[in-house]
């Protein structure tokens, strides 16, 4: 009877090999088999863009890269590092990025806190009010207006200070503070500490996977984005990158387009670098440096972006 007791405990500990059903076999084969597949999905677009990118320009353009790349040469990169105004515009993004992305996570942390705080006046009122800001927008226009008349066109501050106060990220930093025990709080104000240092020294340290979510989601939008640059920038010296490459790209394909119909060779400087490289090989190599970048970000917050995610939005 011990006999069976002890073994039934060492298979229970791992020191044997648990046997499992020929059913739960067929299944480990397709949940594996699905996610390789999924992985492969994601994985591929991005594959497909730097292998076009770094490959023969014909072949590129015909569409006759697919799996592995057809030659090997970066003029594309050169090229496009080359243009007039990437150096000002990658600096732009940049900043806005990184200055964004610091103030959301502070404004996020701050408020997010605030309003699980009783004490503070009209807690609830101030709540929904910045809340009900996710359903309504006041449209292009009169936003464009309040802009113009806050002097923020033509002005860097235009990229963050409209999203600084993000609802959906409050939301997330205010569900993931009520999941920490109240005690915590109750024991530092015992102490004398008051509400900021409650703040600083409590509530952030603690809040380290729910800001790391909130970082990314912040980043990632500030990169991207580029119709802000569309709408209040006339300044070129202010032009984020993505803008300036977008438009690189319809100048591009344009020129190419022009000089292929005209038959000529030499006019421009900007006419000859799109007959070097085709419209197809611009786009890949553009949406390229435009990914790479914020790709990086990723590596540093996924340990800290699942667990953020799901004790941030489960708890209601």
């Amino acid at each position: 009877m011990s006999d069976a007791i002890d073994t039934s405990a060492r298979t229970l500990d791992g020191s044997h090999l648990i046997r499992r059903s020929k059913g739960e076999k067929v299944y480990n084969v397709f949940n594996i088999a699905f996610f390789v597949l999924f992985a492969f999905i994601c994985t591929y677009p991005f594959y497909y863009l730097i292998i076009n990118s770094i490959s023969d320009n014909d072949a590129s353009a015909a569409g006759d890269v697919n799996w592995f790349p057809k030659g090997f040469h970066l003029e594309n990169y050169k090229a496009v590092f080359k243009l007039e105004g990437l150096g000002d515009a990658a600096m732009v993004s940049l900043g806005r990025t990184v200055i964004g992305t610091a103030l959301t996570v502070i404004a996020s942390a701050f408020l997010g806190f605030m309003f699980t705080q009783k004490k503070m006046w009209h807690r609830s009122f101030w709540y929904r009010f910045v809340i009900i800001t996710m359903y309504f927008n006041a449209g292009l226009i009169p936003m464009f207006i309040t802009m113009k008349n806050l002097g923020l066109t033509n002005n860097f501050w235009v990229y963050i200070l409209p999203a600084v106060v993000q609802p959906f990220n409050i939301i997330l930093v205010k569900t993931y503070i009520e999941s920490i025990p109240s005690s915590l709080q109750e024991a530092a104000e015992v102490d004398g500490a008051g509400t900021l240092t409650v703040f600083r020294k409590i509530i952030l340290p603690m809040c380290t996977p729910i800001l790391a979510t909130v970082a990314i989601f912040s980043a990632v939008g500030q990169w991207n984005s580029f119709q802000d640059t569309l709408l209040y920038m006339s300044d070129s010296k202010l032009y984020s990158l993505q803008y300036v490459l977008y438009l690189y790209i319809n100048q591009a394909a344009a020129l190419a387009s022009s000089v292929k119909a005209s038959g000529t060779g030499s006019a421009l400087n900007a006419a000859a670098m799109a007959t070097q490289q085709t419209p197809t090989s611009i786009r890949m190599t553009v949406a390229v440096i435009v990914v790479l970048p914020i790709l990086f970000v990723y590596p540093f917050f996924q340990r800290y972006f699942v667990k953020g995610m799901m004790l941030g939005a489960v708890k209601g």
